[in-house]
């Protein structure tokens, strides 16, 4: 007796398999990363999703360097002997690029993203863990709920950690969630509207750098374009205000300078201060570290040397890595929790059991399909013994 192939039961569990596998095809994880970034060259690059504010940063420094360069370096080269005057545009143009360099290295790297957990954490078993038993909500016999706040020591001192709902898992101290970027920061310092990025853990150093190397470029224009000026009311024997008419450039560069050295300088000395305390900028809004003691000052020496003599800390995520797209889409949790409908940890902890419950009942339906196959085939096999010896 022939049976057909489309007909046997075999084919049909080959053909479940082969669906599944097709339908698992190899993404990389920035192409399904939940967080609002922005990637480049397959995943290299990091951006906030505000990528925009980077080009208006790049015209705000490099518009007044090309200013500078074009009109009031004539007067410097002209004015300084022994062509002192191309290296002073020399230096300024040296100050450009290294602070172009730096906005990138700041706005481009990962700031320290936390991974996201596909499933909301066991309830039972936070409860159970928690130093906070009071923080376990419901009833006796209501849903056990995660505890929105566990106990965390460091050096000593007990610091409470928060659940993040939307990365579902209990952020580690000095972590906070960014809005903005809908993403766990480790020591996240603040998102800075100027780069287009979180300041965090990996990119604090970069962005302190850019900053006080900007304010640097800043005053340093600030004071040749004075020197320009007082050049042309030696050259011209003329007051002030006629050195500007004959020099726009520079009174409109010395204008600009001034405002944003205050600006920049200020932000500089408050990071410095940051620094030397080993505060964030969010824990000096949030916590006010200065009426009770700080669990992360090490001290002045030891808390500079932890943001500029240690190496960088490796990314936590692996945004290049593979993963399979239908895995991947299956659990939005920024959609899931932070959409219009909201859930409680009950629906969240029954949503986690039924996937269970469907991969159970998958593998079973696979395993009755294969046991059918081998005796379908051990019946035909029997029927053609019979034909034979008759």
């Amino acid at each position: 007796m022939y049976s057909p192939q489309w007909l046997s039961p075999g084919n049909r569990c080959n053909s479940k398999e082969r669906i599944n596998n097709t339908n698992g095809s190899q993404l990389r994880l920035y192409q399904t990363w939940k967080g609002r970034n922005r990637f480049f060259l397959g995943g290299r690059l990091v951006f906030g999703p505000d990528i925009r504010a980077l080009f208006l940063t790049l015209f705000l420094i490099l518009v007044p360097v090309a200013l500078f360069c074009a009109f009031v370096s004539r007067g410097l080269v002209d004015a300084f002997p022994h062509r002192l005057g191309y290296l002073i545009v020399a230096i300024a143009l040296i100050f450009s690029a290294l602070i172009v360099i730096l906005l990138l290295l700041t706005s481009a790297t990962d700031p320290g993203i936390v991974p996201r957990n596909a499933h909301p954490l066991d309830a039972d078993d936070e409860c159970e863990t928690s130093s906070i038993s009071t923080s376990c909500l419901g009833s006796q016999t209501g849903p056990v709920s995660l505890p929105p706040m566990k106990n965390v020591t460091v050096n000593g001192i007990v610091v409470k950690v928060k659940y993040c709902k939307t990365c579902m898992l209990y952020r580690p101290p000095r972590c906070s969630h960014c809005s903005i970027c809908d993403n766990c920061i480790e020591r996240f310092d603040h998102h800075c509207p100027w780069v287009g990025q979180c300041i965090g853990k990996r990119n604090y150093r970069y962005f302190f750098m850019f900053v006080s190397t900007t304010n640097l470029l800043s005053l340093y224009v600030f004071v040749f374009c004075w020197v320009n000026i007082k050049k042309i009311m030696e050259a011209h024997h003329c007051n002030i205000w006629r050195a500007l008419v004959k020099s726009p450039a520079s009174g409109i560069l010395i204008m600009y300078t001034f405002v944003v050295s205050w600006f920049l300088g200020g932000l500089t000395a408050f990071h410095l201060y940051l620094i030397i305390t080993n505060q964030t900028t969010y824990e000096n809004y949030r916590y006010r570290y200065e009426r009770k003691m700080n669990p992360f000052n090490l001290g002045c020496a030891r808390n500079f040397k932890d943001i500029f003599c240690t190496g960088m800390a490796s990314s936590r995520i692996n945004f290049r890595a593979k993963v399979n797209a239908d895995r991947s889409s299956s659990f939005n949790a920024s959609s899931y929790l932070g959409g219009g409908t909201t859930m409680n940890s009950s629906d969240m902890h029954k949503m986690k059991n039924f996937d269970i419950e469907v991969g159970r009942r998958q593998a079973v339906e696979i395993d009755e399909c294969k046991e059918t196959d081998s005796r379908t085939r051990s019946s035909v096999g029997g029927v053609g013994a019979d034909r034979c010896e008759g």
